[in-house]
């Protein structure tokens, strides 16, 4: 287990040595103004990255064969350059992927995934509709769909951006589907709670996640609702006797679950069960946007009470968090 995060050194004196393990994120060689050779690097890890300078690659405690991607061991130093926080490398060597925790290296939810897992499987079991049942587990059987489910993020930045964030992400629109469907008896549950679980399956293949969050190239060539309608349409066709009907349906949910044509869906939501997904969908994901923001804040010291910076992620609107400004007033 890592000791010294990136988020650590912003607290260390200039010239304060470390020992850690990081994620290799870029790799460049670069020159000084002298036409000095030195190694430019970012380093990462859950807690954010850093630049970091090997201003002599040809050390022989600099080691060689490392690349993008890979965990590297890091002795050196915290300096400043232009007001901003750097690395000085002094020693650097490539290490064992079984030296470091994978979530280590990459943001991580902090919820139990096994936990989290046997929720989303329980509630598969409390299904009635024997179609969608068998439906749903034959996927999530599958170790090439469980495995990824469990560890992948939501997006690659706006929402649940972190390894496990998709699951924590579903698992939250379960909470809310099944509170949701007994107010309105026109909602098929069932039907709805399969949206939940399937409307973003299509991400383990759009996105890549061993070297920070990225798009895989299929990913951005098709994009998640395409490739998770085929990968449902795929399966249910492997299904004796599954109702033409009920696939209908269950593809619809999948294409139409981002609401609006300018947001990537295909169709609008044409049916009760897809409208609720679209809607918890986007109400779980904002929510989060604004817990992370108020988070954030409060690891920079910002007062409880203080509007925070433009969130992308929500129009550039600045957020108050409610209960720190009442608790401010007091």
């Amino acid at each position: 287990m890592k000791d010294i995060y990136i988020a650590d050194l912003a607290g260390f004196d200039e010239g304060k040595g470390f020992d850690s393990f990081f994620l290799v994120l870029l790799k460049q060689q670069r020159s000084t103004k002298n036409n000095k050779p030195y190694l430019n690097l970012i380093l990462g890890d859950k807690t954010g990255q850093l630049e970091g300078r090997v201003w002599d690659p040809g050390d022989p405690r600099i080691a060689r064969d490392f690349e993008r991607g890979d965990i590297v061991k890091v002795r050196g130093s915290v300096s400043r350059f232009d007001d901003r926080l750097q690395m000085k490398v002094d020693q650097l060597r490539k290490a064992a992927a079984s030296e470091a925790e994978k979530t280590d290296l990459l943001p991580a939810t902090s919820h139990d995934v096994g936990e989290l897992w046997q929720r989303l499987r329980d509630c598969v079991d409390s299904f009635t509709e024997p179609n969608l049942k068998l439906l749903l587990n034959t996927l999530l059987d599958d170790p090439a769909i469980a495995a990824p489910y469990r560890e992948a993020p939501a997006a690659k930045q706006l929402h649940h951006a972190w390894l496990g964030g998709l699951l924590e992400h579903v698992v939250s629109l379960l909470t809310l589907a099944d509170r949701v469907a007994p107010h309105y008896p026109m909602l098929h549950r069932d039907l709805l709670l399969t949206g939940v679980i399937l409307h973003d399956i299509g991400k383990l293949r759009e996105l890549s996640w061993e070297i920070g969050f990225e798009y895989t190239v299929e990913g951005m060539l098709l994009g998640h609702i395409q490739m998770g309608m085929e990968l449902v349409e795929k399966t249910i066709d492997t299904l004796p006797n599954f109702p033409p009907r009920l696939k209908t349906l269950v593809l619809h949910m999948i294409l139409s679950h981002h609401g609006k044509l300018e947001f990537g869906s295909p169709k609008l939501p044409m049916i009760p069960e897809a409208l609720v997904l679209n809607f918890i969908d986007d109400l779980d994901a904002k929510m989060q946007a604004m817990a992370s923001e108020f988070e954030k804040s409060a690891r920079e010291g910002k007062a409880a009470d203080e509007l925070t910076g433009k969130v992308w992620a929500l129009d550039l609107r600045q957020l108050l968090n409610t209960r720190g400004w009442l608790e401010g007033g007091k």
